[in-house]
This record gives structure tokens, sequence and C-alpha cells, in this order.
């Protein structure tokens, strides 16, 4: 076993990624401050029209709203017992969304009154040593607490041995760690041998095509403010003459300028005004490259189409998101194994060996509902499957596919009447 880093590593560790994981939930929040890029405008001009876009936060629902945990498979460890008495509706969203914000979020396993405890933390608070091989910590350090100013109150530190905790102001102390690995579970979204910790689905080009959308609103917000009142000039008009209310001038639907004494009048005339049809063509624009960044299509940024899609027409233009989906499962999956792996541990006191739960399998719903027709032809391509090879297509194939669980008992048509000759 190599040697550990320490607690007082595993703190500097995070504060150099924290800032990062907290601009993106400000980003999903529509919080982030993007600083004024312009040269026409004043600040404190641009400062009264700040727009608030929220295609990152789309781009992350999007994609986590598909991502629906049904059920470990093959359970051979009695696992899925554990994560319903965690409140698994709200967990497993909860695990998917801080994932897919941050990149990656972590899974703090306890126990109390003989039960297992799960609980979420995002990345901005906890951090760790990762093993590249089975995606577990060889320690860790995540802050469990923290008071209205952000400061901590409850650290902990995770070894395979113990787990250190530091309240603030109390003496630290330890609790014995049966489990023989570290009770802090990464759950990794699209990890590799460069990023082990993974990528968030909010990318820096996510970031730069919102905050271009967001100075094309302000621009365009400003300027609809000329077009809605226009500038209007007066010419050749009397020094001496009346001075005429400047409201007046514009909301009046007449306005009488009388002759001088030499039957000579001034001349009223009104800039042109700006169009507004570049801005929603730069719009579209920023629209467009934020939709293919993110596998979305210009409906799903509010852009709508004329005609309206069926589902497999959706489901072709989301070709990129279903992918996406695809991949974010066999992420999350792994990780969610190793939840399973430590929690079964930590309830029986038994270090089990990994290899041990290499039958046990992710099982989610599909990433796109399926129709009426989606059903009709996935069933014509059962009954032909099965007529070529009788049996390879059961009901457990078919929720698999359609997301529908039948009756797991159903017996096919053609095998009743079989029974009856």
């Amino acid at each position: 076993m190599s040697e550990l880093k320490g607690i007082a590593y595993l703190k500097r560790k995070l504060a150099t990624v924290r800032p990062r994981v907290l601009m993106r939930y400000k980003q999903y929040a529509m919080k982030h401050y993007d600083p004024p890029v312009g040269l026409t405008i004043p600040p404190q001009i641009r400062d009264r029209y700040r727009a608030v876009l929220g295609w990152n936060a789309k781009g992350v629902d999007s994609l986590a709203d598909r991502l629906v945990f049904r059920e470990f498979g093959n359970d051979d460890f009695n696992v899925n017992d554990i994560f319903k008495q965690n409140n698994p509706d709200v967990f497993f969203d909860s695990a998917v969304l801080s994932a897919l914000i941050g990149s990656c979020c972590f899974v703090y396993v306890s126990s109390a009154d003989d039960s297992v405890r799960l609980q979420v933390i995002e990345a901005s608070n906890a951090t760790g040593i990762i093993n590249p091989i089975t995606g577990l910590l060889t320690e860790g350090y995540a802050v469990l607490q923290r008071d209205d100013d952000d400061n901590p109150i409850l650290e902990a530190y995770f070894t395979s041995d113990e787990t250190w905790y530091y309240p603030k102001g109390g003496l630290p102390y330890s609790i014995a760690n049966p489990a023989g690995m570290p009770l802090l579970v990464p759950v990794i979204h699209r990890p590799d041998a460069v990023r082990p910790f993974g990528r968030s689905r909010i990318t820096r080009s996510g970031m730069y095509y919102q905050c271009y959308a967001k100075r094309t609103l302000e621009r365009a917000d400003i300027t609809a403010e000329f077009y809605s009142y226009p500038q209007k000039y007066i010419l050749g008009m009397d020094p001496d003459a009346e001075q005429m209310d400047t409201w007046k001038a514009t909301v009046s639907s007449l306005l009488r300028i009388d002759k001088d004494d030499e039957g000579g009048h001034p001349v009223v005339g009104q800039f042109t005004t700006a169009s507004m049809s570049p801005f929603t063509e730069q719009l579209k624009t920023a629209a467009a490259g934020f939709a293919g960044e993110m596998g979305l299509t210009l409906d799903d940024l509010g852009f709508a189409s004329d005609n309206p899609a069926s589902v497999e027409a959706i489901k072709a233009s989301h070709e990129n998101l279903r992918l996406a989906g695809r991949k974010a499962q066999r992420s999350f999956g792994s990780g969610l194994l190793n939840v399973a792996y430590v929690s079964a541990c930590l309830r029986d006191g038994f270090h089990y060996l990994r290899k041990q739960f290499v039958n046990t399998t992710v099982k989610w719903e599909p990433l796109f509902e399926a129709d009426a027709n989606t059903l009709t032809l996935i069933g014509d391509g059962a009954i032909k499957l099965n007529q070529a090879l009788p049996g390879y297509v059961t009901g457990e194939t078919i929720r698999d596919l359609t997301g529908v669980a039948g009756n797991p008992s159903a017996v096919p048509a053609e095998s009743e009447a079989a029974s009856d000759e």
C-alpha cells in the first residue's frame, strides 16, 4: 500500500478545484456574473439591462432528467435494500445532477442504528486520491458541514482503517472502519486517463456561447429603447422661440410649430431607427453553437420550429444527446456499483473482494420513453427474433427497451397454443 498523502495535502487540493466547481454551480443557478465587454455602451447603462439566461441549466437538466436509475440486477448481496432505505428517488437524482455539474460527486457512507446511510457531497466539498483501476479512493477528505459564512464546521478524513472527524472548536476523534476501504466513494462523469475525476457537462464552450447570447440580449434590450422612442430633430428653430418639452415632443400625436415673422418655419425630422433583426440572427447563431455543444436542438432552447416533430424525429435529432446519455450511464453505473460495494462491506462488517460484485449490474430506464409506434415496432421485432431463436427476447429485454414493467410471468401466445395441442 502506498504512503498516504495526509489531510493537509487533500485540503490544499480541494482549495485549488473548489473555485471552478462553485463557478459552474453559479452557471447552473444563473447567478454567474460576466464582466461587461464592449466599446460603445457605458458600464452603468449595461448594468441596468443585465441579461439572465439559463442555457447551461437546460443543458444539464436535459441529460439529468433522462438518467433514471431503476435497480441493481443480479443482486447477490441485497444492495437494493440499502438504497431503498436512503430515499432513492432523491438520492440518485441528486448524485447524477451533482456529478454532471461538478464533473463528479462523492457519496459519504456511514452506519447508524444498524443501517447504512448514504449522503451525497458535491465536488466543492470533497476530494481524494483515486485508484485508477477500481475507481475507489485510497484516502479522502470531505467537509461535512459548513456555517452560514461558508466556513467548515465538521471535516472528515477517510482511510481504509478508520475515519477521523474534526469538529470546529472540538477535539478530533476517530471511528474504526470495518469495510476495509475509505467510506467516501466518487461518482464520476466521463473520466479518462488525463482527467480521472471526469469532466463537467458545463463546458467552456457552452459557457462562452451563453455569455455571447447574454451580451446580444443586453445590446438588443438597450437598442429597443431607441427603437420604441426614435430620436427626433428640428432644423431652423428660432433661438428666441419658447423651449419645447421633450416628453411632449416624444409622445404627442400632433405638434404645432408656428411660422416666424418672415414666414419661415423649422423642419422637423426623425433619425432612422436601428433594426432588431441583426440581434435575432446573432442570438440564433449563439443558440445553434450551444445546441451543437450540448447535443440539443434549437427547439430545446426556445426557437420553436413550424412543424411539431414526432417521437422518432425527436430521437433522431437528439442522437448526440442519446450517445452522451449512454456514456453517462456507463460512467455513473461504475460509481454507483462502487457505492453498493462499500455499503455492503460496511453493513456486513466484512471486506468482500471487489471481484465478487462483477455479476451485479446497474439497470437504467430508457433515455427516451416509448410511444405506441415504438411499442409496435419492438413487438414485431421481438416476434421475429423469437421465431428465429426461441426465447431470445424475454420480458426483461422488452422492459429494458421500452421501460414498461409488464407481467414477468406472461407466456407468449405461441407457447399457450402449443401447450393446448
